[in-house]
């Protein structure tokens, strides 16, 4: 019997160190095209930040990763984020959210975010400021646009920003940092460079004017499919998951 478990233990050791070298080698090709994309933009590759979105992968694959280099980890589900980030609790990551959130979520989702991508309400903004102020805590955020004016995607219609950053620079714990925004799902990279290239003209012309405390310095756009559009037009952030996970079993 303890020849078995014996066995399985290298078993698993083994399996561990593919898992990591092959994540060690997915990582290392997203940040040359990063790199590359961004030495094409006259930008240098530090000006852009991966956030590997974990969506569809469990803890283990999550600590190799983690192993490989990756630290900033992103989320779309504050139920995931909350059961991964127990599971990580001992793991030195960084986690954002980066998909809807619910204002019943909040007091459980905030002490473990460190950047939420997905602030598309004055209704959401007012449950953010009360809650950070209960903590003592500020909280760190982007506004989401709906650049591609889809009526399934969340955001902040572009005429609807003066007013959202405005309510913003009344707020005393959350923090503005940027805009965030997706490509639409309709038109292919044509239309993501089309949408990226809006959220860039929307951010560069109500950077210059911004209520005291505001910034938006920050521009989250970009996946797997259409990262490197994204950091020609100025991204800052991009949320990559598929690209990272190729080659594993379990990633769909």
């Amino acid at each position: 019997m303890s020849d078995d478990k014996d066995d399985k233990i290298v078993r698993d050791q083994e399996g561990g160190t593919e898992l990591v070298a092959r994540l060690a080698e997915n990582l290392a090709d997203v940040r040359r095209r990063i790199a590359a994309a961004a030495a094409a933009s006259g930008r240098q590759p530090g000006d852009v930040r991966l956030i590997a979105v974990t969506k569809y992968v469990g803890a283990d694959v999550i600590r190799a990763l983690i192993a490989a280099g990756c630290r900033e980890l992103g989320e779309s589900r504050p139920q995931d984020l909350w059961s991964k980030a127990a599971a990580l609790a001992d793991s030195p990551v960084q986690w954002h959210l980066i998909g809807h959130l619910q204002r019943n979520k909040l007091r459980r989702t905030l002490p473990l975010v460190s950047l939420f991508h997905c602030v598309d309400s004055l209704r959401l903004l007012a449950a953010l400021e009360a809650e950070a102020g209960s903590m003592g805590r500020p909280a760190r955020v982007l506004l989401e646009v709906n650049v591609s004016g889809e009526a399934a995607k969340h955001g902040f219609a572009a005429d609807e920003l003066p007013a959202a950053l405005a309510a913003a620079g009344n707020l005393k714990y959350v923090k503005v940092l940027g805009l965030m925004g997706m490509a639409g799902l309709e038109g292919g990279l044509a239309a993501a460079e089309r949408d990226f290239a809006r959220l860039r003209e929307l951010r560069d012309r109500f950077a210059a004017d911004c209520p005291e405390g505001i910034s938006l310095g920050e521009l989250s756009m970009g996946m797997s499919g259409d990262f490197e559009i994204a950091i020609r037009h100025g991204a800052t952030l991009v949320r990559v998951g598929s690209a990272l996970f190729e080659g594993l079993a379990s990633f769909p």
